[in-house]
């Protein structure tokens, strides 16, 4: 008589391993665990996607304002293909004053937005064109003078989640969640 295991083994053999039928139901058991997960985890990656692209858009202005203090010189920020802000921005010391980086005027800060179905609509107090200007004092100001302040804010969207980037009266940017933040925001 054999023994395996501390078993013994009397005319039969002895087999480890699963049944196939033990396979289909722990793969059944996995794949409706996952299929629940995730819709929850789809919407964590929207929030996680938007909270990027607000992050970005904000740094954009904060950059935009430091470079035009530190240069003591006009610095824009507009829409990458000059008119739709969810394809992207840029940052450029703006000679001319016409909202475009022309060839020789100098481009800080490009950033491309790769976010399908990323909604971002924008409204400021002059929304001829589309652009934010700083002056060399930090503060915003629109076509009209440097003594006009450019304020208003981006309202972005992505699936059921929204920030807004706001830009107050002296060019101070800063982040919120119009969902959450009803009255200040």
């Amino acid at each position: 008589m054999q023994k395996v295991a501390g078993k013994a083994m009397r005319g039969r053999a002895y087999h480890s391993g699963y049944s196939i039928v033990e396979l289909l139901v722990a793969l059944a058991i996995v794949s409706i665990v996952l299929a629940s997960g995730v819709p929850v985890f789809q919407k964590i990656i929207q929030a996680q996607r938007l909270a990027t692209a607000s992050n970005a858009l904000f740094m954009a202005v904060n950059l935009a304002r430091s470079e035009a203090i530190h240069r003591g010189r006009r610095v824009d920020l507009v829409p990458l293909d000059g008119m739709q802000w969810q394809r992207g921005w840029l940052v450029f010391i703006d000679e001319n004053n016409n909202q475009r980086p022309d060839s020789h005027e100098t481009v800080l800060h490009t950033h491309a937005v790769k976010v399908a179905d990323l909604q971002i609509t924008p409204r400021f107090s002059d929304s001829k064109v589309q652009y934010v200007a700083y002056s060399g004092t930090g503060r915003s100001h629109s076509n009209a003078g440097r003594q006009v302040a450019q304020s208003g804010h981006w309202l972005l969207e992505l699936g059921p989640y929204k920030r807004k980037v706001v830009i107050n009266f002296l060019g101070r940017p800063r982040i919120c969640d119009p969902l959450k933040d009803k009255i200040s925001c």
